[in-house]
């Protein structure tokens, strides 16, 4: 069973170049395939939202959602750096605030350490969480929590002006504690700089190469049908999968050939004792 990955781990990773490979999870099953598969970390991501509990986007999601979700993750991988995502909400309010809710992370669901989106807007809550012994993962470029001062799910940093913002968001988290970071939908030549520029490493979702690289597991498995990313390389047509067994199912179902008697259980007892006490209910 492979030991699970420590914050010194990572850091010698990215020193000697070998890659992050990390995915969410929201389920216990998933989270057991994800670490039998040899994982190094699982993100319980606040995209749950949107592709275990139907919303329309991440800004639903509260701790208590969160906080259960991990858990399930936990008894699923034991083994594997897991990682909490703090919802909208948690955290905007002060340090204080993220102070709380990022124990509550650490003492209820187990987890490995946080993850906050932002860079210099939230600064001190980063500092303030990671002196309090947590450990921080900053989330930077496309930040889905704030998409809507981002005007949508756009792909940030690929103009100059743009760009200076994304990397001054960088050194921030870095300089507030964050012992990593997170970068989504950047230009390529803006991670590789970032990667180069940060002495923590430095992780890619849809932003090229870097120290890492993170995809949604339902995005991946072809699950999430309402809309699949750019940067998403589909590694199964999962939904696919289910939608055709559930088909079987019904269609067994509706022409008597399940349950068969390979699917039930039978009576130990004679025959004759179950028709006596059928009679006394007759």
């Amino acid at each position: 069973m492979a030991k699970k990955k420590s914050i010194l781990d990572l850091m010698k990773m990215k020193k000697e170049g070998e890659q992050v490979a990390w995915v969410t999870a929201y389920d216990f099953p998933t989270a057991m395939f994800v670490e039998q598969a040899g994982m190094d970390m699982i993100l319980v991501g606040d995209s749950l939202g949107m592709v275990t509990l139907g919303y329309k986007g991440t800004i639903p999601v509260t701790m208590e959602d969160c906080i259960s979700h991990c858990q399930a993750v936990r008894r699923g991988a034991p083994n594997t750096w897991i990682i909490g995502d703090m919802p909208f909400g948690s955290y905007q309010s002060s340090d204080e605030q993220a102070v709380d809710n990022a124990v509550r992370f650490m003492k209820e669901a187990d987890v490995d350490c946080i993850k906050l989106e932002g860079g210099v807007r939230v600064k001190t809550r980063i500092k303030a969480i990671s002196d309090a012994g947590i450990p921080v993962i900053g989330h930077i470029g496309l930040t889905p929590q704030s998409s809507g001062q981002l005007g949508g799910f756009k792909a940030q940093g690929r103009d100059v002006k743009n760009a200076r913002g994304v990397i001054e968001d960088a050194l921030a988290v870095q300089e507030s504690g964050a012992f990593a970071i997170l970068v989504e939908a950047v230009p390529p030549e803006l991670t590789a700089f970032i990667t180069q520029k940060l002495d923590i490493p430095v992780y890619s979702i849809g932003a090229g190469a870097c120290d890492g690289q993170l995809l949604i597991s339902s995005d991946m498995l072809g699950k999430f049908q309402a809309f699949t990313p750019k940067f998403v390389k589909v590694y199964a047509n999962v939904a696919e999968v289910e939608i055709n067994a559930f088909k079987e199912y019904v269609k067994d179902v509706k022409e008597g050939v399940f349950p068969s008697d390979d699917y039930v259980y039978h009576i130990t007892d004679p025959i004759e004792e179950f028709e006596k006490l059928f009679k006394e209910y007759a």
